[in-house]
């Protein structure tokens, strides 16, 4: 099942809804369960909600497998505020972004993943707590389980957004302190690059951060989506092999 509900954003003084999901036995089961922090909520679950007319099929993929609640935040739609709150430096791409994704983060480790384990059965420790997404999602992801390894085990990255902002990103791969423990999922899709240059950017930059990652301790999982496209329906697809790799699924 999911709910919505809406959360106040302390940094940006701004209410926003959430996706929630959770299993639909969750009230009588008895079970405690690993959350899943994602980004960009209203992409997941409905296509009716979906920017562009497809979800990632996450509900379908979770009922399935209910073993894991899943809370995400809607972005802010409003001009360029998704890739401000969504990206943790300072970039010059798209005429110049202000980076906020920090002060974000700070406020969902701080603020938001609390009053989520005050109020549902939630596994609160690092071992059960992942972060994920796609795009600026992805890259967000990234960031987080560097900057706060305390907190995040696990990362999905998909498709990441990594070329606005490699050397900063890099810089601080290259200072994080990961627990042995730390495993990420990071995929880029073939047809997201504008030509065989820019593929070779992206998987270049793809491998250059599972490197760093591996040099720290963490398992990696690099994927290449052959015919891969920088979208939700090709993003669902992954969704087995990410979950799987990350929480050992059977």
């Amino acid at each position: 099942m999911v709910e919505t509900f809406i959360t106040h954003i302390t940094p940006y003084g701004l209410d926003r809804k959430v996706f929630l999901y959770l299993p639909d036995d969750w009230q009588t089961s008895g079970k405690r369960y690993p959350v899943v922090y994602m980004f960009d909520g209203h992409n997941l679950f409905f296509d009716s909600t979906a920017t562009y007319g497809t979800c990632w099929g996450l509900k379908e993929y979770l009922d399935a497998h209910p073993q894991a609640i899943v809370a995400a935040p809607e972005c802010n739609h409003e001009g360029n505020r998704r890739l401000e709150e969504y990206c943790p430096y300072r970039s010059d791409w798209f005429d110049g972004i202000n980076g906020t994704g920090k002060a974000y983060m700070g406020w969902l480790v701080r603020e938001f993943k609390p009053w989520i384990d005050a109020h549902y059965p939630t596994l609160p420790d690092r071992l059960h707590t992942a972060i994920g997404g796609s795009s600026m999602g992805g890259l967000m992801s990234l960031y987080a389980v560097a900057a706060y390894n305390n907190v995040f085990s696990k990362a999905a990255c998909l498709s990441p957004s990594v070329r606005l902002c490699m050397p900063a990103l890099t810089a601080d791969l290259q200072i994080s302190l990961l627990r042995p423990d730390t495993r990420v999922y990071l995929s880029w899709g073939e047809h997201e690059a504008n030509g065989q240059h820019q593929l070779a950017e992206y998987t270049d930059n793809a491998l250059t951060v599972t490197r760093l990652l591996n040099e720290k301790g963490a398992a990696v999982y690099p994927y290449f989506q052959m015919e891969g496209r920088h979208c939700e329906a090709d993003w669902r697809t992954q969704l087995d092999r990410c979950f799987r790799f990350l929480f050992g699924w059977e």
